[in-house]
């Protein structure tokens, strides 16, 4: 006989019960309040995560040079078959030679933001070049790229607020001024000027 699921935890009738989109969010995301969560820490400095989020690492620039030639060749084959397509259905062929070249530019595009390691363009061209073929209804070939440029996105991001948790961010890289200090917009009042103090 199958459990229902307003039955009891294991934990004891205490523990709280979760709805089934609970269970399922928290198979695939963990709560940002767990012990876990907590103790996962970036211990670089504030130039090393500048140093960082100026420029990609190794696997990622290797990741985006290996997926250039490839995002070439899907965008040609891609573009072969639109337009043999259009051709027999007695459509205008001229779009689809377009469509070709826009997915060869940004199949350029993720070679050169790879070879001069901007991880946010790599991310972005990526992104991009899977949404143009995903929608094309090539869904095999545009969901790796979709992925692939959500995961650089990801990074940068993380790496942004690594750099939030360490003190960085700022115009010069410096940590930020505790409030009331001086030029940082404290609650600090100005003199009136139209008081004239007593002699």
């Amino acid at each position: 006989m199958a459990m229902s699921e307003d039955a009891g935890s294991p934990e004891g009738d205490d523990a709280p019960r979760m709805t089934r989109w609970q269970r399922f969010k928290y198979t695939f995301v963990q709560p940002d309040d767990s012990d876990d969560a907590k103790a996962v820490a970036d211990d670089r400095t504030v130039e090393e995560l500048e140093a960082a989020i100026r420029s990609s690492d190794d696997k990622e620039r290797a990741i985006g040079l290996v997926a250039a030639p490839i995002a070439a060749i899907i965008g040609i084959l891609v573009g072969s078959a639109t337009i043999q397509n259009a051709k027999n259905t007695h459509q205008r062929t001229a779009e689809f030679v377009d469509l070709t070249y826009v997915l060869l530019g940004l199949a350029v595009l993720v070679l050169v933001t790879s070879m001069l390691r901007k991880r946010l363009f790599q991310g972005i061209s990526l992104a991009l070049f899977g949404l143009a073929i995903f929608n094309l209804r090539f869904w095999g070939f545009g969901i790796p790229f979709l992925l692939a440029g959500s995961w650089y996105l990801v990074r940068a991001y993380r790496l942004q607020q690594a750099l939030k948790r360490a003190g960085g961010g700022g115009p010069s890289g410096a940590p930020p001024r505790p409030k009331g200090s001086p030029g940082s917009g404290g609650t600090r009042p100005r003199p009136n000027k139209r008081y004239t103090p007593p002699t």
